[in-house]
């Protein structure tokens, strides 16, 4: 990519989407295709095309997607999988109609089975049954994948798909019921602490461990693999497999290569917030998948590294939290 390149970032507005434009424009690039959902819904085939059509990006992110934590993905489960598989299909198909280089296409760690060894490689896609409180999404995603491989096969394109681990930071949804953990505890921390409340309760046992990133380092890392040479970004589109007879899906992890239990993210972020009261744990909500460790030492093998620790990170998420007024 060079400054003048025509780049869509799709879902700017969100959590990885808006620190992806933060990260370009950081680094010169004027050239941004923008569109609000109001403006743009990428749920409509034909609507997608035709803004394909008249702008004609080089480059695409494909960050849009509909999110949530477990209580979002048990309520929601049909609107999880038909508009992440609609969103996906019709951005995919569209920039190879306009004939895009690069397309990153986002995923989710909940791709890997619920059971996956830790910490969790690409080559264990599609070896096990995946958590069932957000499968709808996870399949979704997995179709995203299957989609940049074959158009790379059948079409020759150049998409890649990268997958994130468990991200937070400035622009996070901290809806009371649909947000992740981490800005449901940032929100449940600030509210008890204005309350003077003595315990804040959080759901499971806190025990299963989680990695986290902080998003202007995934945006970092979308952006490095944008700009890596022609060689080193082909080693990451694997192969196809009908001729080689490997499993190597277009799929690169990214992460920090270490995780905490909630027990001690909680911990951390009642610290951020300056909450002082007690933290029980109510065993009876669920906690999901027990581990998800991403093994990122592909991503680390090409020079990329996440710098932002947990507790500076967090800080920073509060601090916007605080400016949001959410």
């Amino acid at each position: 990519m060079t400054p003048q390149s025509r780049i869509y970032i799709a879902g700017h507005r969100g959590l990885v989407g808006s620190a992806i434009v933060r990260r370009l424009q950081a680094a010169g690039h004027s050239n941004l295709l923008l569109r609000t959902h109001a403006e743009l819904d990428l749920t409509d085939a034909r609507a997608t095309e035709a803004f394909f059509k008249a702008e004609r990006p080089e480059y695409v992110f494909l960050a849009a997607a509909k999110v949530g934590g477990i209580v979002a993905n048990n309520t929601y489960p049909a609107e999880f999988i038909r508009d992440n598989l609609a969103i996906q299909t019709n951005v995919i198909h569209a920039a190879w109609q306009a004939g895009v280089q690069r397309l990153l296409f986002l995923g989710s760690s909940c791709i890997y089975p619920k059971l996956a060894p830790q910490p969790m490689p690409e080559s264990c896609l599609l070896t096990g049954p995946l958590e069932p409180t957000n499968r709808p999404y996870a399949l979704a995603k997995i179709a995203g994948i299957e989609m940049c491989w074959s158009y790379n096969r059948q079409y020759g394109t150049r998409y890649l798909a990268a997958m994130p681990t468990n991200l937070y930071g400035p622009g996070d949804n901290y809806h009371p019921t649909n947000s992740h953990v981490i800005p449901a505890l940032i929100r449940r921390f600030h509210e008890a602490k204005l309350r003077g409340d003595s315990v804040v309760t959080v759901w499971g046992t806190g025990t299963p461990k989680r990695e986290f990133l902080y998003s202007d380092d995934m945006a970092d890392a979308c952006v490095f693999l944008m700009h890596l040479p022609d060689d080193r970004y082909t080693s990451l589109l694997g192969s196809d497999e009908s001729v080689t007879g490997r499993f190597e899906p277009p799929l690169v992890n990214i992460g920090v290569g270490h995780d905490v239990t909630i027990a001690e993210l909680a911990a951390v972020v009642q610290q951020a917030v300056g909450y002082t009261g007690q933290i029980n744990f109510d065993p009876s909500k669920p906690d999901g998948t027990p581990r998800k460790l991403m093994d990122v030492g592909r991503i680390n093998a090409h020079g990329w590294i996440a710098s932002t620790p947990l507790q500076a990170g967090l800080a920073v998420a509060y601090q916007e939290f605080l400016a949001s007024g959410a």
